[in-house]
């Protein structure tokens, strides 16, 4: 068992076992072909993105709160965005969850360009937490302050600052690294150092699509319905053997899926739910969901609806 006292290095929590060309060649293809079309489809249609973005923003902070185990369904969550009445009593903090998580997001839909650093991250924070607790607000751990995380006992907060600092030098040098291995290890590495005192898992999923955006491809949402099977696991896995390349695998199938989401409006189709394109072809249902899960055909999820876009006439 590695002493959580001795973490002080980055080489001591990150390179064992690296997971360098996690993702297969024919995926980094299948991923830069859709970047391609979605850079030529989007141009000139800042507008029509702007309303995919917006429409999604509840379902953003919906599946992220939820992972952190908030009571807000989804439609609890529109409800708050949209400044109305929710049906039963909601608590304090669970409304601040709600509309803090979705301000960062809109701030950083309007600076896409953010530089990844430690003065950001700290400034982002605030905007998470303010009002929940301002004495953690827009900070690191320090002194006392550990943290657990089921099992996991999160780095010495003597180490945090340190350690964080040489997070984002390694992922800003490593210039020949393939993006989404380079934020897979991120997410990896800043969750398993957990910095913040609360809020770690938020602001992970939320530096994901700042990085995400930086690489000018659109925003994933890591889902709620399936962190027990597809999510969870990937952290004991990171915990016990130091290997992320499940954060890369997943990322890739959730990259497409935004991907296959946005480029089915943009290029104009008619989208139908996945359930009435099987009836329509007399195909079988679950195969479909199984093939949109694994994302080998151009399906997406609206409100926990798999839809796929078809060509028009």
């Amino acid at each position: 068992m590695i002493n959580v006292f001795s973490l002080s290095k980055l080489s001591d929590i990150s390179n064992i076992n690296d997971d360098s060309c996690a993702i297969s060649d024919s995926e980094k293809i299948a991923i830069d072909l859709l970047g391609k079309e979605y850079a030529t489809k989007s141009n000139g249609k800042k507008a029509l993105l702007n309303i995919i973005d917006q429409s999604e923003l509840p379902e953003m902070v919906y599946n992220s709160n939820a992972i952190e185990n908030s009571t807000l369904t989804l439609a609890e969550t529109e409800k708050i965005l949209l400044e109305q009445k929710v049906m039963r009593l909601v608590s304090v903090r669970e409304l601040f969850e709600a509309k803090n998580l979705a301000r960062v997001q809109e701030y950083m839909w309007n600076h896409p360009n953010l530089p990844l650093d430690n003065e950001t991250i700290l400034f982002l924070h605030q905007m998470l937490i303010g009002g929940i607790d301002d004495n953690i607000s827009g900070r690191f751990r320090r002194d006392n302050e550990w943290v657990r995380v089921g099992s996991h006992i999160a780095v010495n907060p003597a180490f945090v600052n340190g350690l964080m600092t040489e997070l984002l030098d390694d992922y800003n040098t490593a210039s020949s690294a393939y993006f989404l291995e380079k934020i897979a290890k991120f997410h990896a590495v800043f969750e398993y150092i957990h910095p913040f005192c609360d809020g770690n898992g938020r602001m992970g999923r939320l530096l994901l699509n700042l990085q995400l955006s930086r690489n000018n491809f659109p925003p994933i949402i890591v889902h709620n319905k399936n962190k027990h099977t597809e999510y969870y696991p990937l952290f004991r896995e990171y915990q016990n053997n130091k290997k992320w390349r499940g954060f890369a695998n997943l990322f890739v199938r959730l990259l497409k899926e935004s991907l296959n989401k946005r480029l089915g409006y943009l290029g104009d189709k008619k989208i139908i739910r996945l359930s009435d394109y099987a009836k329509q072809n007399s195909l079988n249902i679950n195969a479909l969901l199984n093939k949109a899960h694994r994302q080998t055909i151009p399906a997406f999820r609206e409100r926990g609806t798999w839809k796929i876009g078809l060509p028009i006439g």
